[in-house]
């Protein structure tokens, strides 16, 4: 390979091509698509990180750009599971645009006139319909899943087994055809404008929670725990967002994974912080507690995947303590989450990348989609809230599912 990058004035919109080719991460500060795959980077893990950077500075021969995203990158998303190897697929092509509208073109076999003509092409293609009237059926009664899974949870929390646990439940959305990918992914970049919008080998999503990002030294994450659903009517909503950022339980939840956060990265970093309180942040269907953590790695500085493998799975995906509330969803949950809220990004030659937790998000394959939501369980829990919560958090993926 002869990898080479070229800048582009005016820049080409990496998300309508990513929507084409399935290759996309439209995040807050940088977004990226790839077309084609020139190869794959098997990251083993926990403990494969190192091997697969290097992996990847191979790929780049002689060496990665300076400004992040630029050279060779390499797209992933990742099992929830910790212990099950994921792959990054290292694109033929990759179009990118930082958030000061810099555009940039990769094409790894150095041929950047051939790589424009494809993006051209991709651009040209439609997107498709979404389905129409798809059968969505739960895997598991919503009844049993509140009366068992999230009822045992809170009995297992008051007797002193853990403090939280995150448990899911999983729907199906069957189509009468092939899912339109493109249109599915084109109504989340529509819908879900502030979230990082993200497909990686039909696994597609739009995550307001960001896992870790990293650009050279700087080290950023935006962890979100305590949800409550939005209203139609604005004076309503706006009494939902006050009562969430007044709820003790949801605050003390949030606080749980903050701290669990603060002291993961603090190895990696010479300083990190967070801001003193959470604030709302607002999605099209529910409101969360979120709170921006940042920080500067120290030299040499960890790689992106090596971060993800510190930080997933965070309490608030998983629960803590960390290995009880892993097994209590083993237990109780009774399926496999497969990539949901597993990490999901892009990771270039030298490190950089960022990471999202991979929720409100669906596995497409055919005309079948698989989607999950997910609660975190504490002490004094709801079982007909919690319920109500997945309710509220599957609208993500459904309302786009749908035509």
């Amino acid at each position: 390979m002869n990898p080479r990058t070229i800048g582009l004035d005016p820049p080409l919109d990496p998300a309508a091509i990513g929507i084409r080719s399935g290759t996309l991460w439209a995040g807050e500060q940088v977004r990226l698509a790839g077309i084609g795959t020139a190869g794959r980077v098997v990251v083993e893990r926990p403990g494969g990180a190192p091997a697969a950077q290097q992996a990847l500075a191979d790929l780049a021969g002689s060496g990665p750009a300076g400004t992040p995203g630029r050279g060779v990158v390499g797209f992933g998303a990742f099992p929830f599971d910790r212990g099950a190897p994921g792959e990054l697929v290292v694109p033929e092509v990759i179009v990118g645009r930082d958030a000061d509208g810099s555009g940039w073109l990769t094409a790894l076999d150095g041929d950047t006139d051939d790589a424009r003509a494809r993006c051209e092409e991709i651009l040209d293609s439609p997107v498709g319909v979404r389905p129409r009237a798809p059968r969505v059926e739960s895997m598991r009664s919503p009844a049993e899943w509140r009366d068992t899974a999230v009822a045992r949870a809170v009995e297992r929390i008051a007797a002193g087994a853990l403090r939280k646990v995150v448990l899911a439940r999983e729907l199906r959305v069957t189509a009468t055809e092939p899912i339109a990918t493109p249109a599915v992914l084109a109504g989340l970049v529509e819908r879900f404008p502030s979230t990082a919008v993200f497909a990686v080998d039909g696994f597609i999503g739009a995550s307001p929670e960001l896992l870790v990002g990293r650009s050279d030294t700087v080290v950023r994450a935006h962890p979100l725990a305590g949800t409550a659903a939005r209203r139609t009517d604005p004076a309503a909503d706006a009494v939902v967002a006050a009562d969430l950022l007044a709820s003790t339980k949801d605050q003390w939840e949030h606080r749980i994974t903050i701290d669990w956060l603060l002291d993961t990265l603090l190895p990696f970093c010479s300083y990190v912080d967070a801001e003193p309180e959470p604030t709302i942040v607002s999605l099209a269907n529910v409101h969360h507690l979120g709170t921006r953590v940042e920080g500067v790695l120290s030299r040499p500085a960890a790689s992106i995947l090596e971060l993800v493998a510190a930080l997933h799975p965070t309490p608030a995906v998983g629960g803590d303590p960390q290995a009880t509330a892993l097994e209590l969803i083993g237990e109780l949950e009774g399926g496999d989450r497969g990539r949901y809220a597993g990490p999901v990004g892009w990771v270039d030659a030298g490190g950089n990348g960022a990471f999202a937790v991979g929720i409100r998000s669906a596995q497409i394959e055919g005309n079948c989609a698989r989607l999950w939501a997910g609660v975190g369980v504490v002490a004094d829990s709801d079982p007909v809230a919690e319920l109500a919560e997945t309710e509220a958090k599957l609208q993500a993926m459904l309302s786009v599912l749908t035509d």
